[in-house]
């Protein structure tokens, strides 16, 4: 059986800060937020943004890794870096995507009270988010302009 072709969809920076701010706009009426708490690292910039649409200036981090090596971890797996205290109350979760729902729901068992938004969210983890701005195919591999431009050292 071979697996479905990936369709690559490349976010500029433009396009990912008009999101951002988009999701901005769409969580405001929720509120009034205490703090943001990005989940790192795909969520600081949307983060950011929203952070400062929203004049929100207490932002905190949770820092999940994922893993799908099949060596060491089972798919799906994730570790809990950093993590946070509180049921999440007043708090805005942000990352800059939801694919399968694993991350997602990590930090739901985490933060049951806390609002969920992604900027982009696809099928299989959809449920696991409050709002978000832009569904794509649970095929379509997003490339971010932060995974697009690595860092070289100079020699």
């Amino acid at each position: 059986m071979s697996l479905p072709a990936r369709k690559n969809f490349p976010v500029s920076w433009e396009e990912i800060h008009r999101d951002a701010r988009a999701l901005a706009w769409r969580v405001a009426g929720v509120g009034p937020f205490r703090g943001i708490i990005a989940i790192t690292r795909g969520g600081l910039v949307p983060a950011a943004i929203v952070a400062r649409e929203l004049d929100i200036r207490l932002v905190d981090t949770i820092c999940i890794s994922s893993y799908d090596d099949g060596a060491h971890h089972p798919a799906g797996s994730v570790e809990v870096l950093k993590g946070m205290a509180g049921e999440g109350a007043g708090f805005l979760i942000i990352d800059d995507l939801v694919d399968t729902g694993e991350t997602a729901r990590a930090v739901r068992e985490m933060l049951p009270k806390a609002h969920f938004a992604t900027v982009y969210a696809k099928p299989a983890g959809r449920p696991m988010v409050d709002t978000f701005v832009t569904e794509v195919s649970q095929d379509t591999w997003i490339v971010f302009p932060w995974e697009a431009e690595r860092f070289s050292p100079a020699p």
